[in-house]
C-alpha cells in the first residue's frame, strides 16, 4: 500500500489520540469526512492499524513496580519454548515478552503492585514456568520515554 501525505498525517493523530471523531480527524487532515473514514479502513484493512486501545496509568492502576526480567531456559527444544511461551501468554503480570539473542533467551517486562507481589510472582510462578534456568530482574527506578507511537520516517 502506498501511503499519501494524508494517510501519514492520519497515522500520525491516531497514535496520539485514537478516540478522534472522524469529522475532527478529517478536519485535522484536511479531508472530507467520507474520504477520511476510507482512508482510515483502508489503513486498518492492510494491517498497519492494528487496532486500538485505552493507554492505561500503571501506578493509577496500583501497579507501582515495573520489572525487566532477563530469563534462561535450560534447554532449547522447540516443545521447551512453546511451554514457556504458553506460560507467558497465560500470566498477567508479564505485559511483554521478547526472545532475544545475548546471554538471555527473553526479557519480560513485568507489572506488579509492589515488592512482595513481585516477589511471590517470582518465587510461585516464574521460576516454575517450563524449562525456566535463570533469571535476572531490574527494576524500573524511573520512566524517562516511554512512547506508543512509532515513527513513519521509515514507511514509502
Amino acid at each position: 500500500m502506498k501511503l499519501t501525505r494524508a494517510d501519514r498525517k492520519i497515522l500520525e493523530i491516531l497514535q496520539q489520540d485514537s478516540s478522534v471523531t472522524n469529522v475532527e480527524l478529517a478536519e485535522r487532515v484536511g479531508l472530507s469526512p467520507s474520504p477520511c473514514l476510507r482512508r482510515v479502513k483502508q489503513l486498518e484493512a492492510s494491517g498497519l492499524i492494528a487496532g486500538y486501545v485505552a493507554l492505561l496509568d500503571r501506578r493509577k492502576a496500583r501497579l507501582d513496580l515495573l520489572a525487566y526480567v532477563e530469563v534462561q531456559v535450560d534447554r532449547h527444544s522447540e516443545t521447551a519454548a512453546e511451554a514457556f511461551a504458553d506460560a507467558v501468554r497465560r500470566e498477567p503480570m508479564v505485559v511483554g515478552c521478547h526472545a532475544m539473542t545475548g546471554g538471555y533467551d527473553y526479557l519480560l517486562r513485568v507489572v506488579a503492585p509492589n515488592l512482595d507481589a513481585y516477589a511471590d510472582f517470582t518465587m510461585k510462578r516464574l521460576l516454575k514456568m517450563p524449562a525456566v534456568k535463570d533469571i535476572r530482574s531490574s527494576f524500573v527506578l524511573e520512566t524517562i520515554k516511554d512512547a506508543t507511537a512509532l515513527p513513519l520516517d521509515y514507511l514509502e
